[in-house]
This record gives C-alpha cells, structure tokens and sequence, in this order.
C-alpha cells in the first residue's frame, strides 16, 4: 500500500515596485525552488488562485535591510502589503525573513553557475532566485531551531 504524504507548502515572496519573485518548497519542505515572477499589482490574485490549489501554512516575505541594520525605504511599500495579506490570508503564518544580499548573490550565482548575458540581465530571473534565496535561508534557519 502506498500512501501519499500531504504536507503543505512554504511560500516567499521577494517583494518590488514592479514585480514580485515567488518561491516554494516541495511539499515535503526539504527545498526551495523559483516559483514565478508577478506583476506587484497582480500579486494578491496570483496567490489567492495559488492558495486555493495549494495548501500553503506560512508565508515567508523578504525584510530588505541596510548594512546598518535598519529598514530600507522599500519596507513603507511592504508594511501595508503585509497587513493586507494577514486580513486575507487568515489561515496563513506571515513571517519574515532578512533579504540582504539575495539580489547581489542572485546575481553572483547566475553569474557563476555559466548563465548567458541575456538570462543574467532579467530582472524576473533575479526576482525569482532572490525569493528562492530567502526560502532557502528560512529553511535553513528552522533546521537550525
């Protein structure tokens, strides 16, 4: 007899201006892996339409620092797109995750792992990885705990 283990996902959300890269874990929450790349303004449907396919139990959104430790200006954006998803998303653990880096490493590693110019230049790619960055260093952290 097989029997088909249904654990729920992690999401994260690299969040922008413009666009948004999305990660999730496998269902057994042992990786993260690039999801999509959203328009900002189609974030929220995207995930409603996800959720309502996928069981997902925690929310992971990126917390942009400056070397100093304190928010960058991004977070005035991201405070209210947080509050929105914890009115619709009540079912959802929103937590966060301190993105520093994940653009600049995102980057270093496309660049490293051979990826053509033309792949290494768009934003959507490096939207994605960063999300993927920041799941991954939450995983890893909860490991840790």
């Amino acid at each position: 007899i097989t029997y088909l283990c249904t654990m729920a996902r992690i999401m994260a959300i690299d969040y922008g201006t413009k666009r948004c890269g999305i990660a999730v874990t496998d269902p057994l929450r042992t990786c993260a892996f690039g999801l999509d790349t959203v328009s900002t303004n189609h974030l929220l449907p995207f995930l409603k339409n996800y959720t309502s396919q996928e069981t997902v139990t925690h929310i992971v959104v990126g917390a942009p620092k400056q070397r100093d430790n304190t928010p960058s200006a991004l977070e005035n954006k991201i405070s209210p797109f947080i509050a929105q998803l914890k009115t619709q998303f009540t079912e959802i653990d929103v937590v966060r995750y301190d993105e520093r880096f994940t653009s600049k490493i995102a980057k270093q590693s496309l660049f490293i792992s051979g990826a053509p110019k033309k792949v290494r230049q768009k934003k959507e790619v490096i939207d994605k990885l960063s999300a993927t960055l920041i799941l991954q260093g939450y995983l890893d952290q909860q490991q840790k705990l």
